[in-house]
């Protein structure tokens, strides 16, 4: 097999209902087999660029594009079956109900033979680490299981063109890079070309051989082989928010503090979840036994499947424990029963805010502006003050120019910080963020640890569950670490 050519000439995206495009003016040649690491700031383009080459960007009706895109010579469209595309959002290449018909999926709408199907389900899965039967359902799957499974089903295929969006974003230390060398491997011993996007750019500096840097006015601000790139552009690439290992974002000291009252305390707690049509839950973690306080930042660690999530939204009051006291202290719980799960969503509002690990699970109105102001207006607080929160957030996350788009046709970066906003807007005194610097450039970055920073000095308990070394090292002041999966209680 052999990689594929890609060409863009004068290429650019506008999504329908935007005056500003996505992305514009892209001249690109592209060689079969390079390895090329696409970057840019948050909201540059990225993303866009490579669902076009997908062929998966939509008709008329849902943008205008401007200029060509081409594989060897044809459209992306026509193009289908040779690209594979890993999304930033891996939930939503999920298409059937276990594992193995989900990776064997594609392969059979390709027409692969039945025995040559289930050897690839084999290699592919073994090839990314992901150790579950083949009859595992998919919806029992942790965030960073699903990106191995998606990826598993794209490398079935054995595409000539290969599309990774953030590919490592939802994995532990281990599985970044575990799925890192099975691209690299998968990439020289087929010859596909290969494209990634990708922030942190220290994980792929040795896999691709090119560096293409996308300006977000339009354009490339840089290209070439990736050391000399790095080494050349670095501080400017550093201070458009691109993440270059030899300069990091600078952050100030921190003033030590006193922890503040207590306001939520476990002991013995165990977590899980209840599957659909199922009476026994699943364990996620047991045995937890921690004090969350005001002013203070707690951060949740552990590999993949071993319960961040389960525990999060158990805090947060969206899950029952399954066992063991979880309750809230009298600053928090001010009047209503100390269990979280037995709040209303009323009471829920200014004690406990909460940032899914998937921006778009919590979304619900048509623009940026007026998903803001759907916590303050369920507060029924003036119109005066509802704009004067919203505005003040637009401002602070970078979103401003976006505040009539549509939430759903943000770029990822965007969409987590509209997401973590959304919360902001509620002022609750406790917040629960999963993977709150996913998808984030070096300055956003920057800004959502500082405002964090910010909220815990004036008294607010943060409780993040992150894969982030550098969020973890400017942070964390105290960490719940959790181990393996428990199994079924009985």
């Amino acid at each position: 097999m052999t990689g594929a050519h890609v060409h863009a000439s004068g290429w650019g995206w506008t999504h329908a209902g935007r005056t500003r495009p996505a992305v514009s003016g892209i001249d690109l040649w592209i060689d079969a087999g390079e390895r090329v690491l696409l970057l840019g700031a948050s909201g540059a383009g990225k993303s866009t660029l490579l669902h076009g080459l997908a062929g998966v960007l939509g008709g008329d009706e849902e943008g205008e594009q401007t200029g060509t895109l081409r594989i060897d010579a044809r459209s992306p469209v026509d193009s289908r079956g040779t690209v594979g595309l890993v999304l930033q959002d891996p939930d939503s290449q999920i298409v059937m109900a276990r594992v193995g018909d989900d990776v064997a999926f594609a392969c059979e709408n390709l027409g692969v033979p039945r025995d040559e199907i289930w050897r690839r389900v084999h290699w592919a899965l073994d090839a990314v680490g992901l150790d579950v039967p083949l009859d595992h359902p998919t919806s029992q799957l942790s965030g960073g299981q699903v990106q191995r499974l998606v990826l598993a089903g794209i490398l079935a295929m054995r595409p000539r063109l290969l599309l990774l969006d953030e590919p490592t974003a939802n994995l532990d230390p281990e599985g970044v890079r575990d799925v890192r060398d099975v691209v690299d491997h998968v990439a020289r011993e087929t010859g596909m070309t290969l494209i990634i996007v990708e922030h942190r750019v220290a994980v792929w500096q040795d896999v691709a051989s090119r560096v293409v840097v996308l300006e977000p006015g339009g354009g490339i601000l840089a290209d070439g082989p990736s050391r000399e790139v790095l080494a050349s552009e670095g501080a400017r690439l550093a201070e458009r928010g691109i993440w270059v290992p030899e300069h990091p974002p600078e952050l100030p000291d921190r003033t030590p503090r006193e922890p503040g009252e207590p306001l939520m305390h476990a002991d013995g707690l165990v977590v899980g979840r209840t599957p659909f049509a199922q009476k026994e839950p699943v364990i996620a973690a047991s045995d937890l036994s921690f004090e969350l306080r005001a002013g203070s930042t707690t951060t949740v660690l552990g590999p993949n499947g071993a319960g961040k999530s389960t525990l999060a939204l158990t805090i947060a009051g969206l899950l029952r424990p399954v066992a063991g006291t979880l309750e809230a202290a009298p600053p928090l719980a001010a009047g209503v029963v100390p269990q979280p799960h037995r709040w209303k969503s009323r009471e829920l509002l200014t004690r406990i805010g909460t940032v899914f690990q998937h921006p778009e699970h919590q979304f619900l109105t048509g623009t940026v502006r007026a998903e803001l102001a759907v916590g303050p207006r369920a507060l029924r607080l003036t119109d005066e003050e509802v704009t004067a929160r919203v505005d003040a957030l637009l401002e602070r996350l970078r979103l401003g120019h976006l505040a009539d788009a549509n939430p759903f046709t943000l770029s990822g970066g965007e969409k987590r910080r509209l997401s973590v906003a959304t919360v902001l807007a509620s002022r609750p005194r406790m917040l629960v963020l999963d993977e709150p610097t996913f998808g984030q450039d070096a300055r956003t970055w920057r800004e959502l640890v500082l405002l964090l920073r910010g909220l815990a000095d004036n008294g607010a308990s943060i409780v993040a569950v992150t894969h982030d070394e550098p969020f973890v090292d400017a942070l964390a002041e105290n960490v719940i670490r959790l181990g393996s999966p428990q199994g079924v209680l009985r």
